[in-house]
């Protein structure tokens, strides 16, 4: 028990000395040792396991990026290609719209212009219809015209002079007029 008081003491002049065991030139030697040691174990443990890891990580994260890339650019140029067939097809669609549009258009002019010409034959077939009637309700109506002038001539005669001439006298004055 009598070296008890002794490593008390040793730590007391230790603490009374106030310094930092680091920095004591008697604990050097192993100091370096254990550090020498430390680090080659902490290299060894980084070079065998953890950096080839994270290497292979790395590489791996690399070569999937380039992947993604790689199939953005395909997917973007297929959707290209996926936009210019749409708009070629839409404009073969536009064409073929317009095409039978003009068709159609050209099919009910020629169909409008038939039924123009049927109409314009029809109404010309009435109208020498209305013509002949009108014709002959004329003709009569002059025969009509004749009769009544000579007998409204007959009759001012007879009012005015008295005198009464004959229808064959009438038609003749009226025929030199």
């Amino acid at each position: 028990m009598a070296d008890a008081p002794t490593l008390d003491n040793a730590h007391a002049a230790d603490a009374a000395a106030g310094g930092l065991p680091q920095l004591d030139i008697s604990s050097w030697g192993g100091q370096i040792f254990w550090l020498v040691i430390t680090f080659g174990v902490l290299y060894f443990a980084l070079s065998r396991f953890i950096l080839p890891k994270l290497g292979a990580a790395i590489t791996e994260r690399g070569d999937r990026i380039a992947d993604d890339l790689d199939a953005a650019a395909r997917m973007q140029r297929e959707a290209e290609e996926a936009g210019e067939q749409y708009e070629q097809q839409l404009a073969d669609a536009r064409a073929k719209a317009h095409n039978i549009s003009a068709t159609t258009r050209s099919s009910v002019e020629a169909e409008i212009e038939v039924e123009m010409e049927a109409a314009d034959a029809e109404l010309g077939r009435q109208q020498a219809a209305a013509d002949a009637r009108i014709a002959g309700i004329r003709a009569e109506a002059m025969k009509n015209v004749d009769n009544i002038a000579t007998e409204t001539a007959a009759e001012i005669l007879a009012k005015l002079s008295g005198l009464k001439p004959t229808a064959a006298k009438l038609k003749a004055a009226f025929s030199k007029v």
